[in-house]
């Protein structure tokens, strides 16, 4: 008996050393437990498009996992994402600088803060089919332009025109939200705003000889940021270093598609797999250069640019004015 017992201790303690050396090594690999994984919700500005390959790269290649973030990406309600985020229902959205003007200038304590540019320039722009002739603005003249009927939108139509000599007043403006570029300028459409790296790209595709006018070419304060990612200001004061944490993981995922487009191009079709695969690569082979353009540093917000556009509102009565620096941080980004 006394043998057996000897035994069956010897067992027990050699179980339990056996234990604790796989308990140290799984410390050792700093494997992270579902408890420390913090739960992150990113909502989209649309559908996911190019504008949001890094997001998606970040995902499927593991650098959110990497940084102990567990993040669900979703698209937007009818009211987008920034009443999402600022309600603290998501703590990272997608927007546009002149979309959140009136965010800004609300009376109400809307806390949403724009934390890094997803692209560095303005890359919207009108497109119209070359047989129609408008190679500058003034060629809108008599043409049929889709507005969305904003004022904003209007009025930077209006300046473009007037700054090429030509006269806004003989705009045939036709309210129509045009979410088939192709087959509007095929019809009644002369003219449509988009953004070129998605609707531009489907054009080419169907074979369309265009004509683009990107605002940021004609008037300088147009070249303002769109889009950006924003987050809930209260929440980033406190959670500074969950909030640097996924935008290091973002960086990894947008420099990954600038270095490797198709592979990209692969990985957003995998994660959203309704998206057109040919329009997918043709457009992450345009847009991989524009994530970050000249700057050495993804997702930098330059101050001066950011200043000019709000600048540019408040001076012709678009907006109340938007203090010098407001409403934008790179506090949170990686060097």
């Amino acid at each position: 008996m006394k043998n057996v017992r000897g035994k069956f201790r010897k067992t027990i303690i050699l179980t339990l050393v056996a234990a604790m050396m796989i308990s140290l090594c799984s410390c050792g690999k700093k494997k992270k437990s579902d408890k420390e994984m913090k739960d992150i919700t990113l909502v989209l500005d649309w559908t996911p498009n190019t504008n949001h390959t890094g997001f998606y790269v970040a995902l499927s290649e593991g650098y959110y996992e990497d940084a102990g973030l567990n993040v669900t990406i979703i698209q937007p309600p009818e009211d987008g994402a920034t009443m999402m985020v600022a309600s603290g229902d998501a703590e990272f959205g997608i927007d546009f600088q002149d979309y959140l003007a009136p965010v800004y200038t609300s009376e109400d304590d809307i806390p949403v803060t724009a934390v890094a540019a997803i692209l560095q320039h303005n890359t919207s722009g009108i497109i119209s089919l070359k047989e129609d002739d408008i190679a500058t603005p003034k060629g809108l003249e008599g043409k049929n332009y889709a507005t969305w009927s904003l004022p904003v939108e209007q009025a930077m139509i209006e300046n473009i025109v007037e700054a090429d000599g030509g006269d806004y007043s003989k705009v045939n403006l036709i309210p129509e939200y045009v979410t088939d570029e192709v087959a509007a300028l095929k019809q009644d459409i002369d003219a449509i705003w988009v953004y070129y790296a998605w609707a531009g790209i489907a054009t080419e595709i169907a074979g369309l000889d265009t004509n683009m006018i990107y605002f940021k070419d004609i008037t300088p304060e147009f070249d303002y940021y769109s889009p950006v990612i924003i987050s809930n200001t209260d929440w980033l004061a406190e959670n500074e270093d969950t909030a640097k944490a996924f935008l290091e993981a973002t960086k990894k995922g947008y420099e990954y598609a600038i270095d490797n487009p198709d592979k990209a191009a692969e990985i957003l079709c995998k994660e959203v797999p309704e998206l057109d695969e040919e329009l997918v690569k043709k457009s992450q082979e345009w847009i991989s250069g524009e994530y970050k353009a000249e700057v050495a540093r993804w997702g930098y917000i330059d101050k001066s640019r950011w200043d000019a556009f709000y600048k540019w509102l408040s001076d012709n009565n678009l907006s109340d004015e938007i203090p010098s620096g407001y409403g934008f941080t790179n506090d949170y980004l990686p060097e």
